[in-house]
């Protein structure tokens, strides 16, 4: 994921994708997520996991959005 690919992202996004910019494989997030252990709060809504933009940010050491 690039630095404007990550810029680009809401407030919050989907696991998948919060996976791939930790380099963390899609089925490992997913039973990380399950487990409660993946390295950033993950949100369950309805099916699906919600992952906070900022604490991504925070977790790889980006600091604030510009």
């Amino acid at each position: 994921m690039t630095p404007d690919e990550f810029a680009a992202l809401g407030v919050s996004t989907d696991l998948r994708t919060a996976a791939a910019a930790l380099g963390i494989a899609t089925s490992t997030a997913y039973a990380a997520a399950r487990s409660g252990s993946f390295p950033v709060r993950t949100i369950k809504v309805g099916s699906r996991y919600v992952v906070p933009t900022a604490e991504l940010r925070s977790a790889l050491g980006l600091g604030d959005a510009a």
